[in-house]
């Protein structure tokens, strides 16, 4: 094909609106149907892994350092870790749900877009046991990874903070200092700078 004739036949293209298209009105209700029947169940899910990853270092920590207190301390130091454990994710749950539900749509559709055409998105809706289906769970897991990314780098800051109290609060039970918090000067050498 010439330059000449490939020039007009992209301008045709473009004029038509064939390159870079929108998804048809018709493919672009089934990629809505999918995203609400994945929406709720990829907030829960992802909320449940983002919030668990950190907790679960940090009880596993906390049942350590409990074996310091004295036992007769020990039962009422565990439920006061545990209330502090829930109250965390009780505030906390809701928040990344809500960054979720919000960075889901626009992340599923784009992905959903560009990965299946309409007959895929109709055996999609269905899901039926097709070849289809392992290829839909493939980009499922895209799009988890690629919602959690969205999410915890406007979430991040504000989980890091909340869980530092959360640290300080659960040492402040074990009767030990603070995280990043200096013990006495004669207890302990001076800190070294991190680089």
């Amino acid at each position: 094909m010439t330059s000449r004739k490939l020039g007009l036949a992209l301008a045709l293209a473009l004029a038509t609106g064939t390159a870079l298209a929108q998804p048809s009105p018709t493919k672009k209700a089934l990629i809505d149907k999918i995203v609400a029947l994945q929406q709720q169940g990829l907030a829960e899910g992802l909320t449940t892994s983002i919030i668990q990853g950190p907790l679960s270092q940090l009880t596993q920590a906390g049942r350590a350092a409990l074996q310091q207190v004295p036992a007769e301390k020990r039962d009422a130091t565990a439920k006061a870790m545990d209330g502090e454990l829930k109250k965390f994710i009780e505030e906390n749950a809701p928040y990344l749900k809500d960054k979720i539900s919000k960075a889901v749509p626009n992340t599923a559709s784009a992905l959903l877009d560009e990965r299946f055409n309409e007959d895929e998105l109709k055996q999609v809706l269905a899901w039926a046991e097709s070849p289809v289906s392992q290829k839909f769970g493939l980009a499922s897991l895209e799009l988890q990874k690629a919602v959690a990314q969205k999410v915890m780098a406007e979430a991040g800051p504000t989980l890091d903070g909340r869980l530092k109290t959360l640290h300080a609060n659960i040492a402040k039970h074990l009767g030990q200092p603070a995280p990043g918090a200096s013990a006495p000067k004669a207890a302990t050498p001076a800190p070294t700078p991190k680089k």
